[in-house]
């Protein structure tokens, strides 16, 4: 059974936890795997991992057998920007669910320098194994969302650990110019437009937080940058799910990782949807990503690999 803190409250009337409802004060109850007393799920937690501060909220699942999700947000996102997605995705499947903001985003310590051409790996290879360990999480199934899902595919791949399985929306694994074009673009939004005060709403320090996006995607550095030689090392299932109108990235993109890797893969197609499939095409994807946890359940049993 996956290890973490089963967290909830309880009313004066003692009754069972529910996903999703918040009734202070928050109160800890421990499964009787777990080892750290000190999370809450009700409110933001902070952890320190590779120097940095960074916000998460853990939410309870009613099934104890199932893997514990954790999310993945987009090169711009945040615990906040997945609004009620979390929230929804932890009561349709049951499962306990893990939502965090890197550093660099969100509530998290703002980025202090610019990013690099591995920015990924190191969140994939360094900070996820860290924030796991310190959690007590074994075998999450990862869901991660353009960005994000880049890192739930590097972590699968190299990282040489167990997951469950990884749900991928709108991910990339080589530069294309439609993606090159869609940050152009997001970069005179921002600096010309009302980008940037929509950002500041989201996170500590906008500005550092779109830099450290747009600069290095739009950088020299990072115009060979491909992860498709690593692709056939992940061996755990694998859901693709991609928009044919999204303004990053075109289907190309899940027609190279379902080639690529060496488990099994499912996709989902979704005819004009853009780059937020969880938001655009939600009852969907809700759909498809509780099926999909259904099925990997009894592979997380197994010592299915991501290598």
């Amino acid at each position: 059974m996956t290890s973490i803190w089963w967290l909830c409250w309880r009313e004066s009337s003692r009754r069972a936890c529910r996903v999703g409802i918040v009734d202070p004060p928050a109160r800890l109850v421990k499964d009787r795997a777990t080892t750290n007393p000190e999370v809450s799920v009700t409110e933001l937690n902070h952890i320190t991992i590779r120097g940095h501060a960074l916000e998460y909220r853990l939410l309870p699942g009613r099934r104890p057998e199932g893997p514990v999700i954790v999310l993945l947000h987009e090169g711009l996102g945040s615990v906040g920007l997945w609004r009620d997605f979390p929230e929804a995705l932890a009561a349709a499947t049951g499962c306990s669910l893990l939502v965090w903001s890197r550093y660099g985003f969100g509530g998290s310590d703002p980025l202090g320098e610019p990013r690099t051409a591995r920015y990924l790996h190191e969140e994939a290879l360094e900070a996820l194994p860290e924030l796991l360990d310190r959690l007590g999480i074994e075998r999450p199934l990862l869901v991660g969302h353009s960005d994000g899902a880049t890192i739930a595919l590097l972590h699968a791949a190299l990282a040489e650990r167990p997951i469950a399985g990884l749900v991928a929306m709108a991910p990339h694994v080589f530069v294309e110019e439609i993606s090159l074009a869609g940050i152009r673009a997001a970069g005179k939004a921002f600096f010309e437009g009302d980008l940037a005060g929509r950002m500041a709403r989201y996170h500590r320090d906008a500005e550092a937080t779109f830099r450290g996006w747009h600069d290095i995607w739009l950088s020299a550095a990072f115009r060979d940058w491909n992860i498709e030689d690593c692709l056939p090392n992940i061996t755990a299932p694998v859901l693709l799910i991609q928009g044919d109108d999204d303004e990053y990235g075109t289907m190309a993109q899940i027609d190279a990782i379902e080639a690529g890797v060496s488990g099994p893969c499912r996709r989902l197609d979704l005819p004009g949807c853009g780059h937020t499939p969880h938001r655009e095409r939600a009852a969907e994807v809700l759909a498809a990503v509780t099926a999909f946890i259904d099925d990997c359940a009894p592979i997380g049993k197994d010592d299915q690999r991501g290598d």
